[in-house]
């Protein structure tokens, strides 16, 4: 696999907390949904693959039950909202309002 993020793929993505990888996935949507919105769709494809790849980092990486749940129900949602028909009725705003406690957080605990 090719990967996007190699130093992160390489190992640096165990390194962050589950709370900061979440983080650094919603800046990758936040990024594939501002491109989207501007109608740029090449952008905002490529950005969409950068949050799968690293969806698929954490997922490869966590072993806890509850986060794996989580995280493979976000990855199937995510990839309906950008690439599919959308069925389970996603928005912008959901989306934001998602990764934005992840990121919040992450600044709390700095």
């Amino acid at each position: 696999m090719i990967y996007q993020h190699k130093e992160l793929a390489a190992g640096r993505w165990r390194e962050l907390t589950f709370v900061e990888q979440m983080a650094n996935i919603g800046s990758e949507v936040e990024r594939a949904i501002k491109w989207r919105n501007k109608n740029k769709p090449d952008y905002s494809r490529l950005a969409f693959e950068r949050a799968l790849e690293l969806l698929d980092l954490t997922i490869s990486f966590d072993k806890i039950a509850s986060h794996l749940r989580e995280l493979t129900r976000v990855r199937e949602v995510l990839a309906d909202y950008f690439a599919f028909d959308n069925s389970y009725g996603s928005t912008d705003k959901k989306w934001q309002d998602y990764f934005f406690a992840f990121n919040y957080a992450a600044r709390l605990a700095r």
